[in-house]
């Protein structure tokens, strides 16, 4: 049984690298596929891909609500196999509304990972900042992934390719899951295990008011970063280094090294209060986005490991509390309604970030992200006080 359960986090562990992976092939290899699909540049086919990251916002609704009534285990099958074959479907495309449409239905599957993967790979953890803490590390090193792979694929084998491999590795991993999950005795809305804090109504409406705008900052920062990341560092180097591979190298080191953040946080997550941890986290991304807006070089790349090493450090936050404070048979569904109001919002920025950038240049946007931080820390300073 042991065993069972050990492979079983580890295939939810990959279903997280995987999720996220996916999510950024497309900004990554973005600018080999412009001049193909009739475009002059990257920013005129980035508004494209904004159906996946509406959809992977507003599908967590449904899909945290089947998780929860359904069961998990049926979920996450749909997901291994529906990304697996979803991306397939996107190496096939020729035409920009084919390739939207694609990428849509991928986003679509996509949503499925985060309010049911992570509730069920928490429901039987003693240690549940440190598991959150780790799947964290998972799902970033799929971001880290997605920069090295999709860089190295498409110089040597083209930006099909960077779909079609993926695509193998989650239908694997879907048999896989099928063969070594047990079947679910009872659905998760069945059970009976209650929240480690029970809150009064009016402090969890606070916490639920924070956990809302705290999805909607912490997702505009998390998708503006990792989708432009890549031009940006393509933009700040010209003249240092510019050879695709080597930066989509350089670029997972900084997702890298900034994901062991998320072990550490999850780790003090079992220690100490939400509140402080969580602020002492926020508080760091105001100057460190004013410092980036004027960096370029080696400097810049200093800088993107700190901002996204606070960044990704500040995501458990928010699964922690659920966990804190939400029963278990309701947490697939609370997570699907943080997710879509974070994501479902968000996903606007992935629109806008092409002719945000064409028009007003990477300087301005970053300053535009400090602002965001800064309501980030608004925020979180209204979180209730733990002993």
């Amino acid at each position: 049984m042991t065993e069972t359960r050990r492979s079983v986090s580890l295939l939810l562990n990959i279903g997280h690298a995987l999720d996220h992976m996916f999510l950024l092939i497309f900004a990554t290899a973005v600018t080999a596929m412009a001049a193909e699909f009739g475009r002059a540049s990257w920013e005129d086919l980035m508004p494209f891909s904004v159906g996946a990251f509406v959809m992977f916002g507003l599908g967590s609704l449904p899909s945290g609500r089947l998780g929860d009534l359904w069961g998990r285990r049926r979920m996450m099958l749909i997901f291994f196999i529906g990304i697996g074959l979803s991306s397939l479907l996107v190496a096939m495309t020729h035409g920009v509304w084919q390739l939207a449409c694609a990428l849509t239905l991928l986003g679509a599957f996509a949503s499925i990972y985060h309010p049911v993967g992570i509730p069920m790979l928490v429901q039987n953890a003693t240690k549940p900042g440190l598991t959150i803490g780790i799947n964290g590390l998972a799902g970033n090193l799929g971001i880290a992934v997605a920069a090295l792979i999709t860089g190295f694929l498409v110089k040597y084998f083209g930006w099909r390719m960077a779909f079609i491999v993926p695509g193998v590795i989650s239908l694997a991993c879907g048999l896989l899951f099928a063969r070594w999950c047990p079947p679910e005795t009872e659905a998760p809305a069945k059970r009976n295990n209650k929240a480690s804090i029970v809150l009064p109504p009016a402090m969890m409406a606070r916490v639920f008011a924070v956990m809302t705008a705290t999805a909607v900052t912490g997702s505009l920062l998390f998708n503006l970063t990792t989708n432009g990341n890549a031009h940006l560092l393509r933009e700040r180097f010209v003249g240092i280094i510019e050879d695709p591979a080597s930066l989509g190298a350089l670029l997972a080191g900084v997702y890298a090294i900034a994901s062991v953040t998320q072990v550490l946080v999850g780790r003090l997550i079992d220690r100490y209060p939400l509140r402080r941890l969580y602020l002492g986290i926020v508080v760091m991304m105001v100057p460190l986005f004013l410092l980036a807006s004027t960096a370029s070089g080696w400097w810049l790349l200093v800088l993107q490991v700190a901002f996204m090493a606070v960044i990704f450090g500040a995501i458990p936050f928010t699964d922690a509390m659920i966990f804190r404070y939400v029963d278990d048979s309701l947490r697939s569904r609370v997570t699907g309604m943080r997710l879509a109001v974070g994501f479902g919002g968000s996903s606007l920025a992935v629109w806008a970030l092409g002719p945000a950038v064409k028009a007003a240049g990477f300087e301005t946007l970053l300053l535009a992200m400090a602002a965001i931080a800064f309501v980030t820390v608004i925020a979180v300073w209204q979180l209730p006080a733990e002993p």
